[in-house]
């Protein structure tokens, strides 16, 4: 156990300072490293990959809030939208768990590799996405909720990938967006987390200390660690160009998402 804690510690210091370094939410890269520490472990490969979205998910309900928290002191979270979105996100989140346990850990595997290798392509060839000048109707925010929160439940991340672009579309500034996407990874996680915990009751097949589908030491252990080596990622950031570190974390994406999908 003291080992197992020790490797969840280094894996949070590693996922934080990424997260931190390169700007994104840190399932992207937790995700696949549990996986990886879980087959170190010998966890079953049928729980894994399911046990590694709930435990990502629980730490980004943490780690997400403070920065959430952060965003909305400062004014840029668009209030009316997050209200307009949040059915959407809770439903999409619940859905999202759902269609994650009804698919083995092998083909949720392919999904997540597949899902690295489109974001991937989009930060190498993708364009910003053209700002809009009004706002979409209720129907259409609650209807782009329930499709950000299901991916983003079904993949344990925070949403960023695909709100930032949704709320800028919709006339938001770079910085509303990334305040108001911020706020919207909060109810997916603690959502899609508590979803995970409860469809992955008492499964046999899952190790000690996992609550459903959520890993408590690896959820303690990454908590922990994340979050000031984020800063420390973000320091780092500021000696790199900005093309130099997308490029490397498309370039990593890859070969994350190809160890997914070859055998």
């Amino acid at each position: 156990m003291l080992l197992s804690l020790l490797a969840y510690l280094a894996l949070g210091a590693v996922a934080g300072t990424m997260a931190g370094l390169y700007g994104v939410g840190g399932g992207l890269i937790i995700v696949p490293s549990l996986v990886s520490v879980f087959s170190l472990l010998n966890v079953s490969p049928d729980v894994s990959m399911h046990l590694a979205v709930g435990t990502s998910l629980a730490t980004i309900s943490v780690t997400g809030a403070s920065s959430a928290l952060g965003h909305l002191r400062r004014g840029s979270v668009r209030r009316d939208w997050l209200q307009a979105l949040l059915p959407g996100l809770v439903v999409g989140a619940v859905a999202g768990v759902f269609v994650a346990g009804s698919l083995s850990g092998g083909k949720l595997g392919i999904l997540f590799g597949i899902f690295l290798l489109l974001v991937a392509a989009r930060l190498v060839f993708g364009r910003s996405p053209p700002a809009g000048s009004t706002s979409p109707g209720k129907g259409r925010m609650v209807a782009a909720g329930g499709v950000i929160g299901g991916i983003s439940a079904l993949f344990g991340i925070g949403g960023g990938t695909l709100s930032v672009p949704w709320l800028i579309r919709c006339g938001a500034t770079m910085t509303q967006a990334v305040g108001t996407s911020s706020a919207c990874g909060l109810p997916i996680a603690l959502v899609g987390a508590a979803t995970f915990m409860i469809t992955g009751w008492g499964d046999v097949r899952l190790p000690e200390g996992a609550l459903g589908y959520v890993m408590v030491p690896a959820f303690i252990g990454i908590v922990v660690t994340s979050v000031p080596c984020a800063r420390l990622g973000v320091r780092l950031a500021h000696y790199l160009p900005a093309r130099v570190l997308k490029l490397s974390f498309a370039a990593l994406l890859v070969i994350v998402g190809l160890g997914f999908l070859l055998p």
